[in-house]
């Protein structure tokens, strides 16, 4: 989960070649009437598109009317967080650097943050409820491929939803080339769902949380609906039974967001989603620390998420099952000597 600091902390058609008409009017020559079965099959495609441009001209008409008059609660989110982006900005946090020169890394780096990282769990179930309180957990990534789905509410014009596409496809094809592992955007048949919602959209999720994710906490549910101002975006990844493999995932992220909140939330929340679920103060340069010194994907994270996906390890491993194996592989990514 991406958390901002209160304020009083200080903030933390390809256009081919025309080819002759093969039933162009030749003098003296009949024209070929169409068959029957073609025509019905050209009629029935136009029709699909009438009714295509008739539900996207519907849509945009609740979206820009969504846009123009955003509820209370979302004009305020909006302001908040376009706020916290100036001043973390002002603060020198948010950076974009993907090797920084001033926060080298080296195999025991690398490997005391995956462990902090990969094999503890950023919050414990008490009595209580959930409470951010670092635990011990098993290793946990995806073995099948990772299909990433966007979903949008409705009050997200169509005019600005390729942009998000592209950058989530962007930054799915960064993490297939980080962990070797198939990632991808898909239209449909996802099982890593992305929901781009405001404030209000956000609160009567439920329903559509308990379709993609059958049989979801009750809890998970209400951490998502009533996420606090605090918490920009979070995901939530699902086995399948007792198994350690992820079979399904869920992020949310707010739609009220500034462009550069809104790519560290991709950045944080599908990187998390992949297997590494924990944040650590100790990781540096890194998007898995609440200071929000970093924006983006470094190249220590990509490199944890590289060794999260060596075949060498295995998902359910221990922390002394796969501390030494974590050592060995980030001695080998880093050149050094063992």
């Amino acid at each position: 989960m991406r958390r901002l600091a209160a304020p009083a902390l200080g903030l933390a058609l390809l256009l081919g070649g025309c080819a002759p008409d093969p039933f162009t009017d030749t003098p003296g020559s009949p024209r070929p009437q169409a068959r029957p079965e073609a025509a019905s099959a050209a009629q029935s495609q136009a029709e699909l598109r009438r009714a295509r441009a008739e539900r996207n001209r519907a849509a945009n008409a609740v979206a820009r009317q969504a846009s123009a008059s955003p509820s209370q609660a979302s004009q305020s989110q909006r302001d908040y967080y376009a706020a916290a982006e100036r001043r973390l900005v002002a603060q020198g946090r948010l950076r974009r650097d993907r090797t920084p020169l001033d926060a080298p890394i080296d195999a025991e780096i690398l490997t005391r943050n995956f462990i902090d990282i990969a094999l503890r769990d950023e919050y414990s179930q008490t009595d209580g409820g959930l409470v951010s309180q670092s635990r011990a957990a098993p290793l946990r990534r995806w073995q099948g491929r990772v299909r990433m789905q966007l979903e949008f509410g409705a009050s997200t014009d169509m005019a600005a939803r390729p942009a998000w596409r592209s950058e989530v496809a962007d930054f799915a094809g960064r993490l297939s080339d980080a962990t070797r592992h198939p990632v991808s955007l898909t239209a449909e048949g996802g099982n890593f769902t992305i929901l781009v919602l405001t404030e209000d959209e956000r609160r009567a999720i439920g329903p559509r949380l308990a379709q993609l994710v059958p049989g979801i906490p009750a809890q998970d549910v209400s951490i998502m609906t009533d996420l606090p101002a605090a918490i920009s975006c979070a995901v939530f990844a699902y086995s399948q039974g007792a198994a350690a493999d992820y079979a399904r995932a869920v992020a949310v992220i707010r739609a009220e967001l500034p462009p550069l909140l809104r790519t560290s939330c991709i950045h944080e929340e599908l990187a998390q989603g992949m297997g590494l679920a924990n944040d650590s103060p100790g990781a540096r340069p890194s998007i898995f620390n609440d200071d929000e010194e970093f924006a983006l994907l470094t190249r220590h994270d990509e490199l944890l998420l590289r060794i999260l996906y060596d075949p060498r390890l295995r998902p359910g491993m221990s922390e002394a099952e796969a501390a030494p194996i974590v050592r060995r592989i980030a001695t080998e990514l880093l050149g050094e000597n063992a």
